[in-house]
């Protein structure tokens, strides 16, 4: 069960140094303690976030996110940081500290847990997504989740960790900072500057501030906007669209965006309201989240806007607006099954108008734009960002980055939270606002940024890579899995089978041969027969007396087939021989 944590004092902080000093404890042979911080993910890749922070033996872990696969990964649903080298690297890991509740900060928490089980600290709304996602992997009653608040410090052993205000495109998020033994690191999260939030939070730049002053080691700063000038628009800034949208919509409308963005929410069902609308929730993260707002006093609803998704037929279509999942496209997505006239009680249709109130997230473009595409042919007003004034990003743009640096006024810069790219030109501005050249770190996953009051650098490259989860599987493909998925998807698949005498050698059935992907219907037939002939022809004087010699004859077998097939179609399918001794 989450409870809220008692206010962190230092004097704990104080007995802690003394205990080591005392102890004489270092980290692993080296004699003095020494401040490093090892990114697992989100250096060099948009996703993936995850963080681990080391003092001596002693460490904590920032974010746990995870990463929506890309085209040369079929088959896989996500990926997650190599958490095994948590384990390798033998630390105290005192806790897990969650920044925001999108899926790239909280989605690796439930494989992470399976390996370290530490207490997790994080504010009330994103608990409030964590412990939903714990229900389904049956983690919550062996997890020790602890609320935390912008007034309230926490002790993490050497760590004395204080929370600040930022606006994101989920309410709740806070930005780090981590009072260490030789100084304070400041963690920005993923932020904007937004002048006008939809429920007042502003980025609290004064508890900045005090930082600042007080001196700041190190910023750890979000880079994903960093390539756009300017700054990113206020999530109010939508209003005024989507009030332009209901004015003219004669049909449904159908929202569809990402559960988890609760500020969006509240703007489309307070304009649903104004105009008379009634709404239905539909996707089960959707109507999980929107209750989990609610109950924790995120979410305002309107009284009786909300209608049941099977009541909707009762209401005309003037008067309906739907809020849905799949703005990434997703296969089994309730916007997606309305498309394809799958869904049990909605399908789209001519006059709806459709909008896709998110960004397009990098690797799932084709799948969004195919999705756009069907509901277009079936007479749907499709909206989306590149058209219409429809999205607003949660990530601030250039001017805002450089504010951010001016205000914390750090010595050390470490860009985080982009790709590669990103962090080569958020450290150009950082160096463009004051921080010394020699004080910039452009880092990579695995990179051990070593930090101490002469400098900063990285010391080490620890191998990690990433962990690909497909079902119930996590880490049970790895890339030659990937690679043979990648070939078969290119050339095909072609599998031979036959059963042969282990006393004579004979050849008792077959060859049976079986294809997938390598041609169309109508030649296959004489393909497959070409194929069986020139086998039959290959083996049918030999009589193997050992099994050995099946091994050479199958390799045999493989060559020829795709010899065979390379001759006639100007392709080499993947070729499977199965040989059965009986």
């Amino acid at each position: 069960m989450a409870r809220p944590v008692a206010v962190g004092r230092q004097i704990i902080f104080h007995i802690f140094l003394l205990a080591r000093m005392l102890t004489g404890t270092s980290m692993g042979n080296s004699e003095t303690p020494s401040l490093k911080v090892l990114p697992l993910g989100g250096l060099g890749e948009i996703g993936l976030n995850m963080t681990l922070v080391i003092w001596d033996d002693c460490a904590f872990i920032l974010d746990a996110g995870l990463m929506f696969p890309d085209e040369s990964m079929p088959g896989v649903d996500y990926v997650i940081p190599d958490v095994n080298v948590l384990t390798r690297l033998h630390q105290n890991i005192l806790g897990i500290v969650i920044t925001h509740a999108h899926e790239d900060h909280i989605g690796a928490l439930p494989y992470l847990l399976k390996k370290i089980n530490v207490p997790i600290y994080a504010t009330s709304l994103t608990m409030g997504f964590i412990e939903n996602k714990f229900d389904e992997f049956d983690l919550l009653t062996s997890t020790d989740r602890i609320v935390i608040s912008t007034d309230s410090p926490i002790q993490l052993g050497p760590f004395l960790l204080e929370f600040f205000a930022m606006c994101h495109s989920v309410p709740d998020a806070v930005g780090v900072m981590a009072q260490t033994p030789i100084g304070r690191l400041v963690f920005s999260g993923d932020f904007k500057i937004d002048p006008n939030p939809i429920d007042g939070r502003l980025c609290d730049f004064e508890k900045l501030g005090k930082y600042a002053d007080a001196g700041v080691l190190a910023l750890f700063s979000d880079s994903t906007n960093v390539e756009f000038p300017g700054r990113t628009r206020s999530e109010s800034a939508l209003r005024p669209s989507f009030e332009k949208i209901f004015a003219n919509a004669s049909g449904r409308i159908l929202i569809a965006t990402f559960a988890s963005s609760i500020h969006r929410l509240q703007q489309v069902l307070t304009v649903t309201e104004q105009f008379n609308r009634k709404a239905a929730l539909v996707g089960r993260s959707m109507v999980a989240n929107a209750r989990i707002a609610v109950e924790r006093g995120y979410l305002k609803i309107p009284e009786n806007i909300l209608v049941d998704i099977n009541e909707l037929e009762k209401i005309p279509d003037n008067r309906v607006t739907v809020l849905s999942t799949g703005s990434q496209g997703e296969p089994m997505s309730a916007l997606a099954l309305m498309a394809s006239e799958r869904h049990k009680y909605l399908k789209v249709k001519e006059g709806d108008t459709v909008i896709f109130s998110s960004r397009f997230i990098p690797g799932n473009e084709k799948a969004i734009n195919s999705m756009i595409n069907d509901l277009a042919r079936r007479g749907a007003n499709v909206m989306y960002e590149k058209i219409a004034d429809v999205h607003v990003s949660g990530h601030g743009r250039e001017e805002e980055l450089r504010e951010l640096v001016r205000i914390v006024r750090p010595r050390y810069f470490v860009p985080i939270h982009g790709e590669y790219r990103h962090l080569l030109r958020h450290a150009q501005l950082a160096i463009g606002e004051g921080v010394l050249q020699e004080n910039v770190v452009v880092a990579t996953n695995g990179d051990v940024i070593e930090i101490s009051e002469d400098g900063i650098g990285v010391t080490e490259q620890i191998d990690i890579g990433r962990v690909f989860v497909h079902g119930k599987g996590v880490g049970d493909i790895g890339r030659d899995v990937l690679r043979d998925r990648r070939t078969i998807s290119e050339v095909g698949l072609i599998t031979v089978v036959l059963v042969v005498s282990t006393h004579d050698g004979r050849i008792l059935s077959g060859p049976e041969l079986r294809s997938i992907g390598v041609t169309y219907e109508e030649i296959e037939p004489e393909l497959m027969e070409g194929i069986r002939s020139a086998i039959l022809e290959r083996i049918s004087n030999l009589r193997p007396s050992v099994s050995s010699d099946w091994d050479n004859i199958r390799d045999d077998i493989r060559l020829l087939t795709r010899r065979f097939v390379n001759k006639l179609l100007g392709r080499k399918p993947v070729v499977q021989t199965i040989i059965l001794e009986v």
